[in-house]
């Protein structure tokens, strides 16, 4: 069977492939990884470099000088800045927090209008639990109730800004339904469908197809596999005409168990992957066209 006549493809290009790179995300340190990237240049610098390993998007959460996570709305507007003097890539804002205002992480997104913001469609116990320990790394709650994740929509729309809809599970991507009654969210849907997260959907490629099943005829769909899992749903995506996020945020490891030096290491490979089943990885104006987001 061909990409062009397999459903699974949904609204993607069964011939281009739209990497993402999580270049930093909220959680991960230095300690863990030393190539965490920390300062606005720092993260344009891992940008730049990504796009030239095959990346169309950097996904981008901010960080202080010294690794802490911030909303700072001058820091948000610097790693814009910083990205854009350096590289063509479409620039994707974080948007998800714990006990953080929603006014907060809404004001960047108004003022600094990046093409792409995440969305988090439902709340969820999100947690990591350690075998080896026999005891929780973390354990919160990640509370995204529908007042506010209509307080997202009405900031990206707004600013113009493409939302990408971050889903942990099946009940999360039905979350669309009123939203798209009450025409603040409307077609083509960017989804991202995130598995392996304790509280979410386990990550198996059954799962990744049950997800792909419930998606609009003419969405656009990425997979985010978490930690290890990553490749092997990576391989399935790219199989079944999805696209795919890699990057430090998500995972350390190359398949063979190696820790990456760079988020374009992670990058080079899924751009291998994605040739090696007939697939190239898109250019950022490609996405653009992909995933219908404004210039």
């Amino acid at each position: 069977m061909s990409f062009d006549t397999q459903d699974s493809v949904k609204g993607n290009d069964p011939g281009r492939v739209v990497i993402s790179a999580a270049l930093t995300g909220a959680l991960t340190t230095r300690d863990q990884c030393e190539a965490i990237p920390y300062t606005p240049a720092e993260i344009a610098e891992e940008a730049a470099a990504a796009r030239e390993a095959g990346a169309a998007v950097a996904h981008i959460h901010a960080r202080t000088d010294e690794g802490d996570p911030t909303f700072s709305t001058e820091t948000y507007r610097e790693i814009y800045e910083e990205v854009r003097d350096r590289t063509d890539i479409i620039i994707n804002f974080s948007t998800g927090a714990v006990d953080e205002p929603v006014e907060t992480r809404t004001d960047y997104i108004r003022e600094v209008s990046p093409d792409v913001a995440a969305l988090n469609m439902g709340s969820m116990n999100y947690a990591k639990y350690s075998d080896r320990r026999e005891d929780f790394v973390f354990d919160q709650v990640f509370d995204n109730s529908f007042s506010e994740i209509q307080a997202f929509l009405s900031a990206m729309n707004d600013a113009g800004v493409k939302p990408e809809l971050e889903c942990f599970d099946t009940g999360h991507i039905g979350n669309i339904r009123p939203l798209v009654k009450q025409g603040k969210l409307t077609h083509p849907i960017q989804f991202s469908l995130i598995m392996g997260v304790l509280g979410g959907i386990p990550a198996t490629v059954e799962n990744l197809a049950h997800q792909v099943r419930q998606l609009p005829d003419d969405a656009t769909w990425q997979v985010i596999g978490i930690s290890r899992d990553q490749w092997p749903l990576v391989g399935a995506a790219l199989s079944m005409g999805g696209n795919v996020r890699v990057g430090l945020e998500d995972n350390f490891y190359l398949p063979e168990g190696e820790m990456a030096e760079s988020n374009a290491d992670l990058v080079a490979r899924a751009a291998r992957m994605a040739r090696d089943v007939g697939r190239e990885p898109a250019t950022p104006d490609e996405a653009r066209e992909i995933m219908e987001v404004p210039e």
